[in-house]
């Protein structure tokens, strides 16, 4: 495998030599969802690398067969334990330098029953005002509460983007 740009694309891929087969490298998309009950915002601290250690939201990527909204469903019961309703696509971010897009629902917990999953060292509901803000896990658990806080304010939802995203344009 060598990388060349195959015939009819535009950038280098790596290919085959011998038979002409092309490794498409793409990004990969992880799914999760900000969710409440009785006002108050589910997080889980992580228990596996990267940033163990650090809180989130229950997120991670998506599987084949499945749509967005039910990874959102399934990484929130993995990592939480907790049952949920998604209510609206709340944001997409896009992490460009290591090849993940985000795509950030609102959900609302079905009752106050959570616990750490497998991948989670604690789960819990906390109020705004108690968020760690500085043991946040990434960057993107940030725009989503700030965003998920917008949507509240605003009393409508428009999926956001991440701080100072930049769009193709011909």
């Amino acid at each position: 495998m060598h990388h060349r740009i195959p015939p009819g694309d535009d950038r280098p891929r790596r290919v085959c030599d011998d038979c002409g087969f092309v490794n498409y490298v793409n990004p990969r998309v992880v799914v999760g969802a900000v969710s409440t009950w009785e006002s108050k915002i589910l997080l889980v601290r992580r228990a596996i690398e990267p940033r163990k250690g650090y809180w989130t939201i229950p997120a991670g990527f998506l599987e084949v067969g499945e749509t967005v909204e039910a990874g959102a469903v399934r990484e929130t019961w993995e990592e939480s334990r907790a049952r949920i309703d998604i209510d609206c696509l709340l944001g997409v971010y896009n992490i460009v330098r290591i090849g993940q897009v985000y795509l950030v629902f609102r959900g609302e917990m079905l009752s106050a029953s959570h616990a750490p999953g497998p991948e989670s060292e604690a789960s819990s509901l906390v109020r705004w005002d108690d968020i760690p803000w500085d043991n946040l896990a990434f960057p993107s658990v940030r725009w989503a509460l700030e965003h998920y806080s917008e949507s509240l304010r605003e009393g409508a939802i428009v999926p956001r983007h991440e701080p100072h995203a930049i769009h193709w344009e011909r």
